[in-house]
C-alpha cells in the first residue's frame, strides 16, 4: 500500500467550453453547472491520488472573482493539498479564458474535503502528500488553517 505521494502524481485539468445550455440568461456561467465541474475534477484528483474512490464530505468555499461567458473556455486545476487521517483537502483554481480576446483570468477558486473510502464504503487511510514546491508547501500550511477553522466551526 502506498502511504505517500508527491503533489504532481495526482494534479488534475479539464477544460470546458462554455455553451449556452450551461449558462444563464446573461449569458454568464451557470454557478451550479461549475460546481459540478469543480466537484468532478477534485473526485479525479483524488481518486488518482488514494488509487480508489473517494467521496466529497464538504465544500468549503467556492468564490467567483469573474463571470464566465458563452463562448470562453474553464480551465480547472485541481491538487491534493494535505491529507488528514481518511480525509483531504483538494484545492482547485478555475481559470477563463476568453477565444476573442486571448485574456485569461483567474475566475474562481474552490477548497474540498473528500475523504478515502474502502470496498465497504468505510473510511479508509488517505495517501500522505508530499509537497514539491514552494507553492505546494505553502498551500499544505494553508489547508491545515481551514481545517482547524472548519472544526472550530462545527
Amino acid at each position: 500500500m502506498i502511504v505517500e505521494k508527491p503533489v504532481s502524481a495526482s494534479r488534475t485539468e479539464t477544460t470546458h467550453l462554455i455553451l449556452p445550455h450551461h449558462a444563464n440568461q446573461l449569458g454568464n456561467l451557470l454557478g451550479g453547472q461549475l460546481m459540478l465541474w469543480i466537484d468532478v475534477t477534485a473526485a479525479v484528483c483524488a481518486a488518482k491520488h488514494n488509487q480508489r474512490v473517494c467521496v466529497t464530505a464538504s465544500l468549503d468555499r467556492l468564490d467567483f472573482h469573474r463571470g464566465v461567458k458563452v463562448g470562453d473556455a474553464v480551465t480547472l486545476m485541481a491538487s491534493v493539498n494535505r491529507a488528514f487521517g481518511s480525509s483531504m483537502e483538494i484545492g482547485v483554481k478555475v481559470v477563463a479564458e476568453s477565444f476573442k480576446t486571448g485574456e485569461r483570468v483567474h475566475a474562481n477558486t474552490a477548497y474540498l474535503t473528500f475523504v478515502a473510502v474502502d470496498e465497504n464504503v468505510r473510511p479508509t487511510p488517505a495517501v500522505k502528500v508530499i509537497p514539491e514546491t514552494e507553492t505546494d508547501r505553502r498551500r499544505y500550511r494553508e489547508a491545515e488553517q481551514r481545517r482547524a477553522k472548519r472544526l472550530a466551526d462545527d
